[in-house]
């Protein structure tokens, strides 16, 4: 699970390698064999962060940098699903970005598959391949990403589409 506030999902008091340590401790089945030190450092390798990162505290960490110990917190676990609750929406723009990219990276890498949960159509395009439409806890619609947004068939997928176009349009 990769959160939406990276910040207060990693304890602070913690340095970035004793947090993705902690995954392994609960689930010493996904630990690593050998040098657990190096494994952490491999992991922040793959999401772009230096290894020295491992021995500094959350609150050293830009809001980027957070997340993506959270991202290899949860991939330290090698999980076949990684569930994205909102994980870019407290990031600014070019760090999305970043994180979209390396979440696109890690998927085709690892294998995985996605659940990335978001109030964003914009990032939802970016990431998604199939698209849930919810409206008050259920699901009214699903599709192929390209074929939501060209024919939605729910109304309320529509008006979610109108209204993402609309703040496109003013912003510009």
């Amino acid at each position: 699970m990769v959160f939406q506030d990276p910040r207060s999902s990693l304890n602070p008091r913690m340095t970035a390698g004793a947090i993705i340590r902690e995954a392994w401790q609960a689930h010493p089945d996904a630990a690593p064999n050998g040098n657990q030190r190096d494994a952490v450092r491999a992991l922040l390798d793959e999401v772009g962060l230096d290894g020295g990162v491992a021995e500094r505290r959350p609150t050293e960490l830009s809001g980027g940098q957070c997340q993506r110990v959270s991202i290899a917190r949860a991939l330290a676990l090698r999980p076949r699903l990684l569930v994205c609750d909102e994980a870019v929406s407290a990031l600014d723009v070019s760090v999305q970005a970043q994180i979209l990219r390396l979440l696109v990276d890690l998927r085709h890498e690892h294998g995985l598959s996605l659940l990335f949960i978001s109030h964003d159509l914009g990032v939802v395009r970016q990431i998604a391949d199939r698209i849930a439409v919810m409206r008050s806890g259920e699901i009214v619609e699903t599709a192929g990403t390209e074929d939501l947004y060209r024919t939605p068939q729910h109304p309320y997928t529509r008006m979610l589409l109108d209204a993402a176009l609309d703040l496109e349009v003013s912003e510009t």
